[in-house]
């Protein structure tokens, strides 16, 4: 398992669509989640430490835990079938340890509020974890081979998509 934290919630301004992206804690290794926004807000709010004036629905589902003598040990991001991630909440009921089937949007948005790790699994970053390295030509160093030229140039992608993103600020909107 990779242990990661959210470095943003970020809009495409051209589709308005949003992604959370995940960063590993020990490299500059990236993973990207497209997301609906409401999740985006919900995410969003709780990283720039605001409330709405009632419970969104993961306030609720953290109460419903704690009042029921639950805690939320973590939430891992499990696998990726066909485009689409899937996610576990892992909890400690009464002493009893349960797995919940969660959209990893959702897992997020928890996960950010009730303050516990985030992982994923070692396959699914793998498959599409994304490592960026700054500065790093490939033209100089004589080992370099095609493939790591063509992995540089699809990482040139990713930065351009990147930068043609805004933060989400204010609850959700673009700034």
């Amino acid at each position: 398992m990779v242990e990661v934290s959210v470095e943003s919630v970020r809009i495409n301004l051209a589709t308005s669509q949003r992604v959370v992206i995940l960063k590993d804690a020990q490299t500059d290794r990236y993973l990207f989640i497209w997301i609906a926004n409401p999740e985006a807000y919900s995410i969003a709010m709780e990283l720039q430490g605001t409330s709405s004036p009632r419970p969104l629905t993961h306030d609720l589902l953290k109460t419903v835990i704690t009042e029921l003598g639950g805690t939320l040990s973590s939430v891992i991001i499990s696998d990726l079938v066909d485009d689409i991630f899937y996610a576990r909440l892992v909890l400690d009921a009464d002493g009893r340890h349960v797995e919940i089937d969660s959209r990893p949007s959702d897992a997020i948005a928890l996960a950010v509020r009730m303050k516990v790790p985030i992982f994923v699994a070692d396959s699914v970053m793998e498959e599409v974890g994304v490592t960026v390295q700054e500065g790093a030509d490939l033209d100089e160093t004589h080992s370099a081979t095609r493939e790591q030229a063509t992995a540089a140039d699809n990482l040139d992608v990713y930065r351009d998509f990147i930068n043609t993103l805004d933060a989400l600020d204010e609850f959700g909107k673009p700034d």
